[in-house]
């Protein structure tokens, strides 16, 4: 975005053209600093300040082919740093509070207007300060665990400054008592979707904040990562109470057409979420407003018609059920992996929607002519741009019409927040408080299942799965992760939830992600497995994975921040 604003006068005016003309968070001017004092005197001040957060800092895009590289789901062309365990204490930096003190400014300042204007005039606004500060802390909190909390608005030597590191149980109370105050403040409207926050994001986010905390207090209960005074039921009951909110409203529901065959995969590339149930937000992209801007370029489409390095592992393929709800080890609906096409027949449709085969439309030109994925898969690995490490060459989110697809400016949207996160956080949490119903996967897991022809989970008829990735826990649990699993991919979910399963030991150490077989490829420059099986990472890792359990689960802290403020702010485990 452009900094094009320089002085308060200069705001007002600019950002009056702005408000009356565009109401999409793309288009809205961020601020370069804190204003003077005198800056807040009528409710459109309050308005201007805060559209510097709708930015791609809170709000990013649907990556091209996905954004979970730093897990056990997406392999790009090099290894990740985290799950490699190799990265290194941050010597010099500091950890980023530029967002909270802009926050603070405004919560400690946003009063100076009261008694010269109706607070349901500007109350929005003061609900999207909270907001924020939520999702900032909680970002912090993922990053570093116990962290320093701020409420005032601090000068560059303010004493607090200096202060140790907050309790991590006490910063996330903090932050969900913030989600609590944005969501009595926000707009209760569906609104279109992309212009300004609403009530139903903030309960979304604290479903997604206190089952990530309620998770990890549970499972890092005996490691280095053991919270003080843990509680986790109080926060899976929170995420219960918040998503069960969203659900009540009856303003939102699951994406269907009735065709289960392509529903899924066109919910990611619709060009217009304005009406659609499932979406809370999206952002939306508009030439004619936004194009040159920096945060603005947007290519997805174009990309994607190669894979560009980018693949899917075989360890989320073999996730995937067959038809009959019943996982692929000894089921004799599953097919082999002989070849793509073979490996996903009888298999939950979700995995053809996410995945390319063949046989599937790769473009569909201007006159209505077709080309199919062979295309691709006939030259797969032969160049960098045509390269998939695994051999899975990633759809989900990919519009074959070559109309949209366009080199830098595309209009594609993104979406950013979808009611299947919020069926998917309170089956969990439900889950993880125990006493479990047919009821509550009826209303979360059966309706996403549903969508997809798939058959209805029955907690009472679990099929024993050989290759769980949690075989100490409960068939329920182990189920419910699945479905999340597949139904998120590339969402950017899987890394958080495997730090707070504190899942690593068993998904990540020691291990690689494969591929396909790769007889199925022509040319081929990555290593292969023993069973003849890609394994593109053969030589980087070895050994597998060296995440370290003590220490990656969090970042280090910058040693630069500890000498100035040491004998209060200690280092994370490990580090």
């Amino acid at each position: 975005m452009k900094n094009f604003i320089k002085t308060a006068g200069l705001l007002v005016a600019s950002a009056m053209i702005i408000v009356s003309c565009n109401d999409d968070f793309l288009d809205r001017q961020p601020l370069d600093e804190v204003i003077s004092d005198m800056y807040f005197e009528k409710p459109l001040d309050l308005e201007i300040y805060m559209n510097q957060f709708y930015s791609n800092a809170y709000f990013p895009k649907y990556q091209n082919h996905g954004n979970d590289y730093n897990s056990d789901d997406m392999v790009a062309s090099t290894v990740d740093l985290r799950l490699q365990g190799t990265r290194t204490v941050v010597t010099s930096g500091t950890i980023d509070f530029t967002k909270v003190r802009s926050l603070n400014y405004f919560l400690s300042n946003y009063k100076k207007i009261e008694g010269k204007h109706d607070f349901n005039t500007y109350k929005q606004y003061v609900g999207e300060a909270y907001y924020f500060k939520a999702v900032t802390y909680f970002n912090l909190l993922k990053s570093y665990g116990d962290i320093q909390w701020l409420d005032k608005d601090l000068g560059t030597s303010s004493p607090e400054l200096y202060n140790g590191r907050t309790p991590r149980n006490v910063v996330a109370d903090r932050i969900l008592g913030c989600l609590d105050t944005a969501a009595m403040y926000l707009t209760a409207d569906r609104t279109n979707g992309y212009s300004r926050i609403n009530r139903w994001i903030a309960l979304l986010m604290q479903s997604r904040i206190a089952l990530y905390e309620g998770s990890w207090q549970k499972y890092h209960s005996a490691d280095e990562f053991k919270v003080s005074n843990a509680n986790p039921n109080k926060y899976f009951q929170k995420a219960v109470d918040a998503s069960e909110e969203i659900m009540k409203s009856g303003l939102y529901g699951v994406y269907t057409t009735g065709n289960g065959q392509i529903d899924y995969r066109d919910l990611f590339t619709k060009r217009d979420y304005s009406a659609n149930v499932e979406v809370l937000f999206w952002r939306r992209y508009d030439n004619e407003l936004s194009r040159g801007d920096n945060d603005f370029t947007n290519d997805r489409n174009f990309r994607m018609s190669q894979p560009l390095g980018r693949s899917l592992s075989k360890g989320l393929a073999d996730s995937y059920l067959c038809t009959d709800g019943k996982p692929i080890s000894g089921n004799a609906l599953f097919k082999g992996y002989t070849n793509i096409n073979q490996e996903f027949e009888n298999r939950d449709s979700r995995l053809k929607q996410t995945v390319a085969t063949p046989d599937q439309v790769w473009k569909i030109g201007a006159n209505g002519a077709t080309q199919l994925w062979s295309e691709i898969y006939n030259t797969l690995n032969s160049k960098t741009d045509l390269n998939a490490p695994t051999g899975y060459v990633i759809q989900k989110g990919y519009d074959p019409q070559v109309i949209y697809h366009v080199q830098q400016y595309e209009e594609t949207p993104s979406i950013l927040f979808r009611y299947a996160e919020v069926l998917l956080n309170n089956v969990e949490a439900k889950a993880e408080l125990g006493g479990l119903k047919q009821e509550d996967v009826n209303r979360t897991i059966n309706l996403l299942r549903n969508r997809v022809g798939m058959p209805n989970l029955d907690l009472s008829n679990i099929t024993t799965d050989s290759k769980w990735d949690f075989p100490l826990l409960s068939s329920a649990i182990n189920e419910i992760r699945r479905e999340r699993r597949v139904e998120l991919v590339g969402e950017g979910f899987r890394w958080d939830d495997i730090a707070r399963w504190a899942a690593a030991d068993e998904l990540i150490v020691g291990k690689r992600p494969k591929g396909f077989l790769a007889s199925q490829v022509k040319q081929n420059p990555f290593p292969v497995d023993s069973d003849g099986f890609l394994d593109p990472f053969q030589k980087a890792v070895p050994a597998g994975y060296g995440f370290k359990l003590n220490r990656d689960y969090l970042n280090s802290i910058p040693e630069s921040e500890i000498r100035l403020n040491e004998g209060n702010l200690t280092q994370n485990p490990g580090w």
